[in-house]
């Protein structure tokens, strides 16, 4: 991998991470939660706006890398 792929691959991922976060700041899970479990919950939502990130960056890095 090239410099460049990397800093590509780097720019994507942290952009998605971004979007990712303002995208699920617009869901309300807070009726989803049981009360005291505050901890757990802001670490499943910090992994599913991980995940969602890793997932959006790789489809457009296909893409990207497809041609």
């Amino acid at each position: 991998m090239t410099m460049a792929q990397f800093l590509v691959k780097a720019i994507v991922y942290l952009v998605m991470l971004c979007l990712s976060w303002y995208g699920m700041s617009a869901v309300n899970y807070e009726r989803f939660i049981k009360k005291n479990h505050v901890g757990q919950a802001q670490l499943l939502y910090f992994l599913l706006v991980m995940s969602v990130a890793y997932l959006s960056g790789s489809f457009l890095l296909a893409l990207i890398y497809r041609s």
